[in-house]
């Protein structure tokens, strides 16, 4: 047994009697916590199919462990849980609007998008994992069922669960095979480093997944949790696109919602992700904003509402299809990406390309083709400089203006005041500053489209500073002035795509 890695008790028995997918098999685990005090944690365990039964626990801390198993299987033993592996860190938690892992390390996600990723042949699988070792992702989003849309039609092999005599889903028959071919996709990305941001339910469906009752969910629901919960590098996106899923109310994404929650012993994070309207984030078992929407610059506002982690888990994808979310520039990805961060949110990145054989990375893998990863990779060697996330950075933009210039603007400001909410919005959204910073340690200002010649910032004056500027496209980055403090006056290139950074000598 080993800190922040899965530990597997394997048991053999006859098949169980009714459901394989809800079997009574529950595992209880005690251990002295880092005070000495004593600490438990019950887990259930699973069916794996041919007569073999499965308990998974996540051990958090070193020691020495005892355990029970009760239910259909009776049996017990002890093991000493060595300290963690120096790449291994825990579940990622949030705090504050940051993200963690459990032993404090900072975690920044950097994600993409690959919906069917699980459903395909394995030599695309194995292509698509050999372009991740080289790209900046560390969370990839996709799916458990499979997904029936443009550029993926094809079939799968296997399904998660077994047709019943009708032609209908047997939710209490898994398809064993199907969760050992996913389970090595979830532990061959853990292995690379990239955490699964896993999609739970989806609206892209010609099989009857997205129209399965309640007590199917449900049902679904637990075998996945007792199956994959102890596995460190899990999210759980309860759905891509919640609000376009036909039959589900509100009422019914609670009850998913807080099933997950009080049956996952590991809470991992959670959200729910949205076509037209948010979830509702305030919700205390949902950990982070997961959203759909190009408003990028909407960021501290929306940070400050919440007061937890913000992903654009879709901001739209670089490409060419005809399709307005499908083809936005690369730079226009960079852009997005800078102008979320440096507010203190995060982005996630996808690629949708025409192909001739219809393997686009969106959908199903293969090979990156875009000019944004390798832009995205520098944007966070620069971030993970600074060991944490950004927090948004607030200043008084009138503070070094001409007094009389002030005045006027005050006045449009009391008149734009008097425009319903959303002109507002639309007449200034464009024109925001975005700035963040890491106590006074960091400070970071992303001008996007601006092509300044100067700009002016304040710093604190009981402090030096080096000031470096970023081009984002580049990928370059020139210190320009080294040792300042208070008031002072930095040179810009006048182009867009630039970035200032104040760093603590």
């Amino acid at each position: 047994m080993e800190q922040y890695s899965l530990f597997e008790l394997r048991f053999h028995g006859d098949r169980p009697v009714g459901s394989e997918a809800s079997i009574d098999m529950r595992a209880v685990f005690a251990w002295r916590d880092e005070s000495g005090n004593l600490a438990i944690k019950e887990v259930k365990g699973f069916y794996a199919g041919d007569g073999v039964y499965i308990v998974r626990f996540l051990p958090e801390e070193p020691g020495e462990y005892t355990w029970k198993v009760r239910g259909c299987i009776h049996a017990q033993g002890n093991a000493e849980c060595k300290a963690a592996n120096p790449h291994k860190h825990g579940v990622v938690h949030a705090e504050g609007i940051r993200f963690v892992h459990a032993d404090g390390t900072a975690f920044l996600p950097f994600g993409t998008t690959i919906y069917a990723l699980a459903h395909q042949e394995q030599g695309l699988i194995e292509r698509t994992l050999e372009s991740l070792k080289t790209a900046p992702f560390n969370k990839v989003r996709h799916c458990v069922f499979p997904k029936h849309f443009f550029y993926n039609r094809n079939e799968p092999e296997l399904f998660a669960f077994e047709k019943d005599a009708a032609g209908g889903w047997d939710m209490d028959r898994p398809c064993f095979a199907f969760w050992e071919h996913f389970e090595s996709v979830l532990f061959a990305l853990a292995d690379i480093g990239i955490q699964s941001d896993l999609i739970l339910f989806h609206p892209y469906d010609h099989w009857g997944l997205s129209s399965l009752t309640m007590e199917q969910n449900l049902l679904y629901l637990d075998y996945l949790l007792r199956r994959l919960s102890a596995i460190p590098e899990i999210w759980w996106s309860m759905a891509n696109e919640f609000d376009v899923i036909p039959g589900k109310t509100m009422n019914d994404w609670y009850e998913i919602e807080e099933f997950i929650s009080g049956n996952d012993p590991y809470h991992h994070p959670l959200s729910n992700h949205n076509c037209f309207s948010f979830y509702d984030f305030t919700r205390h078992t949902i950990t982070h904003c997961s959203v759909q929407t190009t408003q990028v610059e909407s960021a501290t506002k929306w940070l400050k509402n919440y007061q937890k982690p913000l992903i654009y888990d879709e901001c739209c994808y670089e490409g060419d299809l005809a399709m307005t979310w499908g083809n936005i520039s690369a730079f226009d990805m960079v852009d997005r990406f800078w102008i979320a961060c440096a507010q203190g949110a995060y982005a996630t990145h996808g690629e949708v390309f025409l192909a001739e054989d219809e393997i686009l990375w969106w959908s199903k893998g293969g090979s990156l083709k875009g000019k944004s990863p390798e832009r995205i990779s520098f944007l966070r060697r620069v971030l993970e400089e600074f060991h944490t996330t950004l927090e948004p950075w607030e200043v008084n933009l009138f503070e070094d203006l001409d007094p009389e210039f002030v005045k006027m603007t005050a006045s449009f400001f009391e008149l734009a005041s008097k425009m319903p909410e959303s002109q507002q919005e639309s007449h200034f959204v464009k024109d925001k500053e975005f700035r963040g910073r890491c106590g006074e340690t960091v400070y970071l200002q992303y001008l996007a489209r601006h092509c300044n010649r100067e700009l002016t910032w304040r710093l604190p004056e009981d402090k030096k500073y080096r000031i470096d500027i970023l081009d984002v496209w580049e990928m370059t980055r020139k210190t320009v002035l080294r040792d300042v403090s208070g008031k002072i006056h930095i040179p810009l290139p006048g182009k867009e795509g630039v970035a200032v950074i104040a760093m603590l000598e």
